[in-house]
């Protein structure tokens, strides 16, 4: 569900812009400007969480910054083939970015890139649920090879489509590969690790990625 609320997040964000492109065309400066702000709201308004107050004080014991590293030599075998293979994907994946590129290079003009884009992030919200429950029912690892299959169908759609019409068929289904893996392959690294370890492993993944990228 939480999965979803970012996406549904990442919808609204691009039709906004889409909004104001209509009513201002090609004045992205201002646009920009006005992104900058419900970024900068966030950022403050981080200052008024607060954290569950403890009755006992905990030592707090400063933490490095590539320490993320030290659990990888003590993590399960199984957790270290999974990460490793999912990495592999990570470093020969290219960016999202690329492929609005591509449909830019078609010949569509910039509110309709924005509004693929923002079709593609409604997808993704749509189906993240679902497929949730699917992966539930015949497995993770059964899912995320689908979503592998579906990645793939999509890239070589690109390679020789031009057809508007197609573009979104494709981001269609690029927002059904990304509801079968993003979501999933945390859940899966989670299931094969102790419970007591989710944070951990889920950032140990996350902080390899960063470094690899």
């Amino acid at each position: 569900m939480l999965w979803s609320k970012l996406s549904f997040g990442a919808v609204l964000g691009p039709a906004f812009a889409l909004l104001y492109l209509y009513f201002y065309p090609e004045d992205y400066k201002t646009l920009f400007f006005i992104a900058f702000i419900p970024g900068l709201l966030a950022v403050l308004a981080t200052f008024y969480l607060k954290d569950k107050r403890v009755i006992k004080e905990k030592l707090k014991v400063p933490t490095p910054f590539f320490s993320f590293l030290k659990y990888w030599k003590v993590s399960p075998p199984a957790y270290r083939k999974l990460v490793t293979g999912l990495l592999v994907f990570t470093l020969f994946n290219s960016s999202d970015v690329f492929l609005i590129l591509k449909s830019k290079q078609a010949g569509i003009d910039d509110s309709m890139v924005i509004g693929i884009y923002i079709f593609y992030n409604l997808i993704y919200a749509l189906f993240a649920f679902p497929v949730g429950i699917l992966a539930d029912k015949i497995g993770l690892k059964t899912v995320f090879i689908i979503g592998l299959a579906v990645f793939s169908t999509v890239y070589v759609g690109m390679a020789v489509n031009s057809n508007l019409y197609f573009f979104f068929g494709l981001f269609f289904l690029y927002g059904i590969y990304a509801s079968a893996t993003e979501g999933i392959s945390n859940a899966w690294i989670s299931n094969i690790t102790d419970q007591k370890d989710t944070a951990t492993v889920i950032g140990t993944f996350s902080g390899l990625g960063l470094v690899h990228i």
